[in-house]
């Protein structure tokens, strides 16, 4: 589609269906400027590997004790308030539009503080939950963040070739590890030596952020990062 007819398309969307606030339920914006303004950012000093706020900007305890694969994972915001509801109505409310926004405050994140990466990985879904839901939150978020950035999404490397009960069903850390392990794999080398950006929409313990950095880096990768939009702190 020409960009012209895209915007007519676009607009005349907004026309019959005016997005409304996940914050504030105004119409005009999923998110509207004053519900953006008071979403809970994350700012710094923070832990270089987990990205929680730690105070001294060293790597907090629980890092330290955390023989991580991934060289760390930064978030903008707290997974709270209205950035909790946006990321609820994207994921399970079908509201994929809302990608298109969020992935524009990744970008400002980006430009604020910029990650040494060649490519972008979305977390894959497995294909039982894919059918499911019919959409990979993550992947949304990674199609709309290329076209900002000009780096290319890489989707078809990483895979999840075994189902999990979600992670939020776990309580503690080594839960959470176990129900991941194995769960990832690499179908080939090609991301051999690249610099890879994991893409999700939240990060809860890091756990199955570093689950993929671990495969992507046994099968080559250089070095992984994880960017989410929201992490529970």
């Amino acid at each position: 589609m020409l960009p012209q007819l895209a915007k007519l398309k676009g607009a005349a969307l907004d026309f019959l269906f005016p997005p409304y606030c996940v914050g504030c339920g105004k119409e005009g914006a999923f998110i509207c400027p004053p519900c953006c303004h008071s979403l809970p950012r994350i700012v710094p000093p923070i832990c270089p590997r987990c990205g929680r706020p730690q105070a001294s900007g060293i790597l907090c305890p629980d890092c330290v004790r955390w023989q991580a694969a991934i060289d760390g994972i930064r978030s903008p915001f707290r997974f709270e308030g209205t950035m909790r509801e946006a990321i609820h109505q994207l994921k399970y409310q079908n509201l994929r539009a809302l990608a298109v926004p969020l992935a524009k405050m990744l970008r400002e994140y980006l430009i604020a503080s910029p990650l040494d990466v060649d490519v972008l990985v979305p977390v894959p879904l497995h294909r039982k939950r894919l059918r499911e839901r019919g959409y990979n939150q993550a992947k949304l978020l990674a199609q709309e963040l290329t076209k900002l950035i000009n780096k290319p999404v890489v989707d078809d490397i990483l895979v999840r070739r075994r189902h999990t009960p979600p992670q939020a069903r776990t309580t503690t850390l080594e839960e959470r590890t176990r129900n991941i392990a194995g769960a990832f794999a690499c179908r080939d080398h090609s991301l051999r030596d690249s610099r890879v950006l994991l893409i999700d929409d939240v990060a809860t313990s890091g756990v199955t952020l570093n689950a993929c950095a671990a495969v992507l880096k046994a099968n080559g990768a250089a070095a992984v990062w994880g960017l989410v939009m929201a992490r529970e702190i």
